[in-house]
């Protein structure tokens, strides 16, 4: 019976959010047809980050030193590397691939199984890459911006390069399920904690944190298709509410949220610290296309390593 009002609990809250997401945006932003929508699941998946995912990665920054966490994200960003090289080659970027191979095997011979990034050290720069990305090369349209329950931002195009994502990553393979699910874990909850120095700027920046969210993901995957940031969407000129926490009705333009984060976007970097200003993924749930669910049912969405 407990169990059975928790899951009651539960479902009452999600169809509130939704219900209030639907009458939140009349009229939706250009650019972004599917905002109610959008709105919505971006509470739903602020709420279980503040909830669930960001109080376990403020526990594991306190538990764990910070070097045994650099060596875990390096270890991780090792093996991401090895997909992202597959799909440099796939886009004929010859000499990235090439260099995300040599970052694969120095860190991996080198660097103690890729628990250290000599690679970085070697003058090898990491790259990002991903499937949507490799469609975008190759002239497949965006489409409109989406936010995916539990994943975060994306795109119709990005979100279809999941799939392709998914049975990619190295991870995906390592059996037995639980060594698969403890890696999974582990990933996520050291990302988590990786990005926790940027939400907190992105909560203290943003008035609108939906649209500082999406203006900085979409300029930034735009950047790293073309390199140049200058041809991210136009939301327009009209303002947009402030949703915060007292629920105020505040007005903020949609150009100054993208104003505000172009430099980290158009870096393409990454936070590594606390230090550091949010870049074009971060935001207050767990980036998309970060985490492989081990073993996941074909067409589950799959999860871009670092």
């Amino acid at each position: 019976m407990h169990a059975l009002g928790i899951r009651r609990a539960v479902v009452a809250v999600a169809a509130a959010g939704m219900l209030a997401g639907c009458a939140t945006v009349t009229t939706p932003t250009k650019g972004d047809p599917l905002e109610s929508y959008n709105r919505t699941m971006f509470t739903i998946n602020d709420t279980i980050d503040t909830y669930a995912l960001k109080p376990v990665a403020k526990g594991y920054v306190w538990a764990v030193p910070e070097p045994v966490r650099n060596s875990v994200t390096n270890f991780f960003s090792n093996i991401g590397d090895v997909y992202i090289a597959a799909n440099n080659l796939l886009q004929l970027k010859i000499a990235d691939g090439v260099s995300d191979i040599m970052r694969v095997a120095i860190n991996t011979v080198f660097g103690v199984g890729g628990l250290f990034d000599v690679a970085t050290i070697a003058k090898l720069p990491k790259h990002a890459g991903d499937f949507g990305l490799t469609l975008g090369h190759y002239g497949v349209p965006s489409g409109p911006y989406l936010v995916l329950p539990l994943l975060g931002p994306s795109t119709v195009r990005d979100t279809s390069g999941l799939v392709v994502d998914y049975f990619g990553n190295p991870l995906t393979y390592v059996s037995p399920d639980s060594v698969s699910w403890a890696l999974y874990g582990v990933n996520l909850v050291n990302t988590r904690a990786n990005l926790l120095g940027a939400t907190d700027v992105l909560a203290d920046a943003a008035l609108d944190k939906y649209s500082f969210v999406r203006n900085a993901y979409l300029q930034r995957r735009q950047y790293l298709i073309s390199g140049d940031s200058g041809t991210a969407p136009d939301y327009g000129e009209a303002a947009l509410p402030n949703y915060d926490e007292e629920g105020a009705q505040a007005a903020t333009p949609a150009g100054a949220s993208a104003t505000a984060v172009a430099p980290a976007a158009a870096s393409g970097a990454e936070p590594a610290s606390a230090a550091e200003a949010p870049n074009a993924a971060s935001h207050s749930t767990v980036p998309g296309n970060q985490y492989v669910p081990p073993h996941a049912p074909p067409g589950f969405p799959s999860f871009r390593l670092r």
